[in-house]
């Protein structure tokens, strides 16, 4: 049997104004059906860096992808005599640890970030359910991140996030890692689609502190027009709403163009192993949590514009009544004036 790991982080880049995106796209072959159109229906991977490190012993090639101008995606895969052995700890731990430092060195944010490590086994006979069931605790606790021992019923529950798509292979998945099985050891597909997942599950926690701030924000100009009498809050409060609105658009589109596309596979191999993951992540959650923010920002600001901004017609109003007033002065100074200059004659 082969046995290897593949480690990787996905994590937000800092911006570079005017730098166009380069490299050269990714390309998966997959032994199981899809469709034709699969390729075009997911984000790209477009490979901007390759280096070589030594990691227990063996150099390997970390790569540097991305997704879009703003997120990068580092990976390596090393290969180990036994992926149950108590040394795969600290070698997934220094595998990781080499990603995140390239991923720095290509211009990386190290918060918010996700990593995942995948654990592969090839070249085995028969059904991989035999495996699952002599190595069941440690494929969990390596599932987990865990050395403690867990409980049966949590083994139990664990193991019960797999899915079986040929009668040689299995793939288990779980938050922090997953275990693939296949005869073939064909796992670039299997790969992307855990790639893909947490993609989408880093852009829901990006967009997520970005309502945050936007709440906080809009909160903050409320409050402040309330101690304060200007009358150009409402214009503060709206562009930060617009610049709400720009943020909001960008992501809400680019989630629901993934998610349209990835029903169009239909039951296939890639859409059945997506949607497992996407319970795994409880995406449907953080899509539910962000239009709940996006439901509470507009009400904020719907009540910030009606009871403490002032439309266009009503500033006019406003300083018309001051300038009557100016006005009203005015006369009434002139007035006394008048009457000082004749009483002096």
């Amino acid at each position: 049997m082969t046995h290897k790991i593949t480690s990787f982080i996905i994590a937000e880049t800092e911006p570079r104004v005017g730098a166009p995106q380069r490299g050269e796209p990714t390309t998966v072959v997959s032994g199981k059906s899809a469709p034709h159109y699969f390729a075009k229906t997911v984000p790209s991977q477009l490979i901007v860096g390759v280096e070589k490190v030594s990691i227990a012993g063996r150099e390997i090639e970390i790569t540097a992808k991305t997704y879009g101008p703003d997120t990068i995606l580092v990976e390596g895969t090393l290969e180990v005599p036994d992926i149950f052995a108590e040394d795969v700890w600290s070698i997934k731990d220094k595998l990781k640890e080499v990603c995140y430092d390239f991923a720095r060195r290509q211009n990386a944010k190290d918060e918010p970030a996700e990593e995942y490590t995948l654990y592969q086994i090839s070249g085995y006979h028969g059904d991989p359910g035999k495996i699952v069931a002599q190595k069941a605790v440690r494929i969990v606790g390596l599932l987990k991140s865990e050395k403690l021992e867990l409980d049966p019923k949590e083994i139990e529950y664990s193991l019960s996030f797999q899915f079986k798509y040929g009668r040689g292979d299995l793939v288990i998945v779980d938050w922090d890692g997953a275990f693939a099985f296949d005869q073939e050891g064909e796992f670039g597909e299997t790969l992307e689609l855990l790639e893909l997942a947490n993609y989408q599950l880093l852009r829901y926690r990006i967009l997520d502190m970005q309502l945050d701030d936007k709440i906080k924000t809009v909160s903050k100009l409320s409050m402040a027009d309330k101690r304060h009498w200007r009358l150009w809050r409402s214009s503060d409060i709206s562009a930060e709403f617009r610049g709400l609105i720009k943020t909001r658009s960008q992501a809400i589109a680019q989630f629901e163009a993934l998610e349209r596309d990835i029903k169009l596979i239909g039951d296939w191999y890639s859409a059945r192993l997506y949607d497992l993951l996407s319970k795994k992540f409880r995406l449907d959650g953080w899509r539910q949590a962000v239009r709940e923010k996006m439901d509470s920002l507009r009400d904020i600001y719907t009540i910030a514009s009606e009871n403490l901004g002032m439309s266009r017609h009503q500033r006019l109003e406003l300083i018309q009544i001051w300038a009557f007033f100016v006005l009203q002065i005015g006369w009434f100074l002139l007035i006394i004036l008048e009457f000082f200059y004749f009483s002096s004659q």
